[in-house]
């Protein structure tokens, strides 16, 4: 999307879910691609995507170190249409993290964040076993 952007990425080899294919893709896209978004304006930007355990459950997450979020909004972040930056800071319709935890809670997980401003953003989610 923007080649001249230096980002550090990691990824943990062998990630794996039971899951439909098509709709984890979504899901990917959505947090992946808010990630890139929110660390446009850092000079060493770093996204991570990995999973850990939790409660004998597989944690996926999407770590960045972009503008984050205040957590006392963080209830809206999942809501259709709210936003948490203006569309001039970052573009988009507001859409995209109702459209994940759609589908996650559709899969049988949850799906949830942490942010601290104008340092960091992590999102979290299981699927059903």
């Amino acid at each position: 999307a923007d080649p001249s952007r230096q980002v550090e990425t990691m990824i943990q080899p062998g990630l794996k879910a039971n899951a439909d294919s098509a709709l984890i893709r979504i899901v990917l896209e959505n947090l992946l691609g808010n990630a890139w978004k929110y660390t446009s304006k850092r000079a060493r930007a770093r996204i991570e995507f990995g999973v850990t355990d939790h409660d004998d459950k597989k944690m996926f997450f999407v770590r960045d170190n972009g503008v984050g979020f205040d957590m006392t909004y963080s209830g809206a972040l999942f809501t259709p249409f709210q936003r948490l930056h203006s569309r001039k800071e970052f573009e988009g319709e507001g859409i995209g993290l109702a459209t994940v935890q759609r589908i996650i809670q559709r899969h049988g997980g949850e799906v949830w964040a942490e942010g601290v401003v104008n340092e960091s953003a992590v999102f979290y989610f299981t699927v059903g076993s």
